[in-house]
């Protein structure tokens, strides 16, 4: 009989894993499983898929030479549709006298997992994903007592409880972030000596699986050709130090701004750290991460604005809207406070619009996995709320399409920030904006049809005849909000003809959202 039977998920994939730490070979048993259903729940983009198996048979690598030996499952060697199925097998096979698992970054897992040990009247331990710097129990008890669930409140919390970028009890430079001053633009002259894109060794095992993916998946979205990501702890570490060294100090800055590039050699990823993927399979710790990078801060005197930028991302976002999917689900999964229904526009998953700021933010999608903070938040996540888009569909294209997607970090951020589908459980506003804001941000609108300074004919840029209608038709409620009143009161300009003409030209979008 076994004793353990040790599961370990493909974003889990840390030698200090806490299902590891009393792990006895004569009696324990690893299993690790590839699973077509996980790419199948979702239309995972093939970049996506190679990025989980890649790293995943790493790791099993890194187990053998721990001297843990896994039943690994290989998804062409096995004829397990899914994880469950595989897990009631062994659990069958192997009658472990205990199943024990860290924390799932997903609750369809968890919950998969915790029914099938009760219909086999199996043991279950979930253990504390000691990876994250704020459990779940403790961010739980941060947001009990009527607190307002906001991140800025919780980032001041974490950075005093960590003594990060403090003086004594005080922030350094005075100031708790430095927000305002990461907005900066371009300008007419873009982006001025932008860093080369880290490189990774497409080794066999890669290679082995970019083989069996095409062969398996050939018609899921996306390319291979581009393939950059880290698929072991070494060539994160390596990404790590790379971003240290080339792109901190200019991090902070242009962190909001995006940029259509004349060349493809010139890299889509611009001062942006792309660790994502690393910290979500758990490759890189955030403590480490945080570490060295306030080691370059003082060693350097880079800019604290970058350097906060940067933290608060870590130590404050991620841990914020991992605690806060913890917290909220299953509802999470639901909500839809604007009881939005409209279908996905195939051209999200093509690029095939006239829309300039979507086709180079779904093209990039589409080619790298990748796409910065900005675009997914204020290009396809606006559109997506302006859009009247059903929340399901295009949660389920976010998780899909880019290769940092794991539920707990996609929902929230989805849910929450780009569609407003929880009704502003821990934002204080929609984000809105007309495609001036584009414009600002970007050279998108420069080559585009549509005109962001129209909101009507047919030369009007869509985001902003739809953000026009948006505001009209929740106007009650943002006039209410002081985040939003200004916003609303510009309505307050237009004439019955124009508010009409708005309307109109908004419902033949809408219906029409495919011509686009």
């Amino acid at each position: 009989m076994t004793r353990h039977l040790i599961i370990i998920l493909g974003d889990q994939l840390n030698l200090d894993n806490a299902v590891l730490g009393d792990f006895d070979a004569a009696q324990d048993t690893v299993l690790m499983v590839e699973a077509s259903a996980e790419a199948t729940h979702v239309w995972s983009h093939k970049a996506r898929i190679v990025l989980f198996l890649s790293a995943m048979r790493h790791f099993a690598k890194s187990l053998e030479s721990k001297k843990i030996s896994p039943i690994y499952l290989k998804l062409n060697e096995h004829d397990f549709d899914n994880l469950k199925s595989a897990w009631a097998h062994y659990i069958s096979a192997l009658t472990p006298l205990k199943i024990i698992i860290c924390e799932p970054g997903e609750y369809r897992l968890e919950q998969d997992l915790i029914a099938l040990c009760k219909q086999t009247n199996t043991q279950l331990v979930i253990r504390d994903d000691t990876h994250f710097m704020c459990s779940k129990a403790d961010f739980k008890h941060w947001a009990a007592g009527g607190k307002q669930l906001r991140m800025e409140f919780f980032y001041r919390m974490m950075r005093k409880k960590y003594d990060v970028l403090m003086q004594g009890g005080e922030p350094e430079g005075g100031a708790w972030n430095y927000d305002a001053e990461n907005r900066k633009t371009f300008g007419k002259t873009g982006p001025q000596n932008v860093p080369t894109a880290p490189k990774v060794n497409i080794d066999a095992i890669t290679q082995e699986v970019i083989d069996l993916v095409e062969q398996h998946f050939p018609n899921h979205p996306g390319l291979l050709n581009h393939f950059i990501w880290p698929i072991s702890r070494e060539s994160a570490l390596q990404f790590l130090d790379d971003f240290i060294a080339n792109k901190l100090a200019g991090f902070g800055d242009h962190q909001d701004a995006m940029w259509q590039f004349d060349t493809p050699n010139q890299s889509p990823y611009l001062w942006h750290s792309l660790l994502s993927t690393s910290l979500n399979l758990k490759l890189l710790n955030p403590r480490e991460v945080i570490a060295v990078t306030i080691k370059a801060y003082k060693k350097n005197a880079l800019p604290l604005a970058s350097v906060e930028g940067f933290i608060r991302q870590i130590l404050g976002w991620r841990e914020f809207i991992r605690g806060i999917y913890w917290l909220d689900m299953p509802q999470m999964a639901q909500s839809n406070h604007y009881n939005h229904q409209r279908k996905l526009p195939s051209w999200y998953w093509t690029g095939d619009t006239q829309m300039n700021c979507m086709k180079q933010a779904v093209n990039d999608t589409m080619q790298h996995g990748y796409a910065h903070h900005i675009q997914r938040l204020m290009v396809t996540g606006m559109f997506g709320i302006l859009a009247e888009l059903n929340p399901r569909e295009v949660e389920a294209w976010y998780l899909a399409v880019y290769v940092d997607a794991v539920e707990w970090v996609e929902l929230p951020n989805v849910a929450g920030m780009a569609l407003y589908a929880n009704g502003g459980r821990f934002t204080s506003k929609p984000y809105v904006a007309s495609g001036a804001y584009i414009k600002r941000m970007s050279n998108y609108c420069s080559s585009c049809k549509y005109k962001p300074e129209l909101k009507t004919g047919p030369q009007a840029c869509p985001t902003t005849t739809l953000y026009w209608h948006f505001l009209i038709k929740h106007y009650d409620t943002f006039v209410r909000n002081p985040r939003t009143a200004l916003m609303a009161k510009n309505v307050d300009r237009f004439s019955v003809e124009d508010v009409q003409a708005i309307q109109m030209h908004a419902t033949h979008l809408l219906t029409h959202l495919d011509s686009l």
